[in-house]
């Protein structure tokens, strides 16, 4: 249960980041930043940072046991 709580504010916040940073025009290097489209809007996600923001959160909520 802990990682999918993990997975959902890891989703909020690669959202709120690769929008930011996306918009701007730029790929941010190895956070490799990519727009996808989502039927008419254009939404910009970033793996590594999904990824690396799970294991965060993940680490936190066990910590907080």
């Amino acid at each position: 249960m802990d990682l999918l709580k993990a997975m959902g504010f890891a989703a909020v916040i690669t959202g709120c980041l690769s929008l930011v940073i996306g918009s701007q025009g730029t790929s941010a290097g190895q956070l490799a930043i990519h727009s996808m489209a989502l039927g008419d809007m254009k939404i910009y996600w970033s793996w590594p940072v999904f990824l690396a923001g799970t294991g965060l959160f993940w680490g936190i909520l066990l910590l907080q046991r």
